[in-house]
């Protein structure tokens, strides 16, 4: 009988390979628990004791963990707790706006070290990169810092990374946030590890961490203010789609709300930034409000004189409403997300969840709950502060510390992650938020 061609005998894990694979075990138990024993991860991950202590060790002398305490009051001796030490690594988070840049410095406990924002005035974006890596120092200085040291830069801004053209596209209100120069620069600061995050897509993971989102498994973080934007989280994983354009629903082509005039729908700014974003962002709204005559600056402006009682503005309102119940209607038609947040000055106005609510019930096929986000400007800087840590973590682990002499790459086994660059975050966005 032709038993077929002979299979070459399975190669046997190298010690190396299994050292590391039990030392990123622990790493994770530590890192999930907060602190723990000898004893408590031998129970959890099934490790001998000896094995655990010789991994502890291991870890210990790269600058990964530290001792903790002790554990006492129970029977036998007391034991000694290990956690994650702060110091082993730092992530910096950066929010681009058009008016304002926003960040902060947090360790690998996720405790924030500094924060920091600054208004910016910049016209060109060559002067806002530099504006952007000026904070960045300003912060890390606060932070008691060298920018050198942070492990991971994570920057949250509108766009979608397009890697033809190594740079950003769909930049919305950021003139010249599209050149390649503007990725060529930040990568020449903050190293080429630099992650570019969608700024709604890290409001999301923001949400995840810290708001509504944390409660459930799936939800859509809708942002509404100075442009439209929405981030999708289904089942705790950030969905950036096959281009990194989910979410965009600012391309939605939805143009009947107060800023949809004849016409605009094909118009250049529809091109630019979406229909949906040309009809309802806060410069459509306040454009409404001129041409219904009356004196408005801001979309808060309209929302005030709503709730005072102008018949004008609560039409304006009104249709806004509707507009976003409209976007809401087709997410949940594809998606069926059980929970929409809304974000961004309009999404947060008082009032406005409810009228969005009221508009969907009678249109949707199905009633999300809709809440109204809890979190602030530092949204932003917050997911991307998370989306840099496990980047953070994934780097330290695979290199085996400050030392590098006890992590997977250095035991010739697991693979460390790929550069974290714009093209791994394919973030998406069609304008300022």
């Amino acid at each position: 009988m032709n038993a077929g061609p002979a299979r070459p005998a399975a190669r046997p894990a190298r010690p190396q390979l299994i050292r590391a694979m039990n030392e990123r075990l622990l790493l994770d138990q530590i890192r999930r628990l907060g602190s723990a024993s000898r004893a408590d991860l031998a129970r959890l991950s099934g490790l001998s004791k000896p094995t655990v202590s010789l991994a502890l060790a291991s870890v210990e002398r790269s600058g990964l963990v530290r001792t903790a305490g002790q554990r006492t009051g129970g029977p036998g001796r007391s034991a000694v707790l290990y956690e994650i030490a702060p110091d082993a690594g730092y992530v910096l988070g950066l929010d681009i706006g058009r008016e304002y840049l926003r960040g902060a410095v947090a360790d690998l406990t996720g405790e924030i070290r500094a924060r920091g924002e600054a208004r910016c005035t910049a016209a060109g974006a060559s002067r806002r990169v530099g504006a952007v890596i000026g904070l960045a120092d300003r912060i890390c200085a606060r932070a008691g810092l060298d920018r050198a040291a942070v492990t991971q830069v994570v920057l949250g801004c509108p766009g979608v990374y397009d890697p033809r053209r190594d740079a950003l596209a769909l930049t919305g209100g950021l003139p010249g946030w599209d050149s390649p120069e503007v990725l060529a620069d930040l990568r020449a600061a903050f190293g080429a590890e630099l992650v570019v995050e969608n700024d709604i897509d890290a409001a999301a993971l923001a949400e995840r961490e810290h708001g509504h989102g944390a409660q459930v498994p799936s939800f859509a973080f809708v942002s509404i203010g100075t442009g439209i934007g929405m981030g999708l989280v289904l089942q705790g994983q950030l969905h950036r789609g096959a281009h990194g354009v989910a979410g965009e629903i600012a391309f939605l082509p939805i143009g009947d709300g107060p800023g949809g005039a004849p016409g605009a729908a094909a118009g250049p700014e529809a091109r630019r930034r979406g229909t949906l974003e040309a009809a309802g962002s806060a410069a459509a709204i306040v454009r409404a409000a001129r041409h219904a005559g009356l004196r408005a600056s801001s979309a808060r402006d309209v929302f005030a004189a709503a709730a005072a009682g102008d018949t004008r503005a609560a039409a304006i309102v009104a249709a806004e409403a509707r507009l976003v119940a409209k976007a809401i209607c087709a997410v949940v038609a594809v998606v069926d997300p059980g929970l929409i947040v809304l974000g961004g000055g309009i999404g947060q106005a008082p009032g406005f969840a409810d009228a969005v609510t009221e508009q969907l019930r009678g249109m949707s096929p199905a009633l999300p709950r809709i809440l109204v986000s809890a979190l602030g400007t530092s949204a932003v800087v917050d997911g991307c502060l998370a989306s840099g840590a496990e980047l953070a973590w994934q780097r330290l682990t695979a290199r085996g510390g400050r030392g590098g002499a006890a992590g997977a790459d250095a035991a010739g086994g697991l693979p460390s992650s790929s550069p974290a660059g714009p093209a791994a975050a394919a973030p998406a966005a069609p304008g300022p938020r």
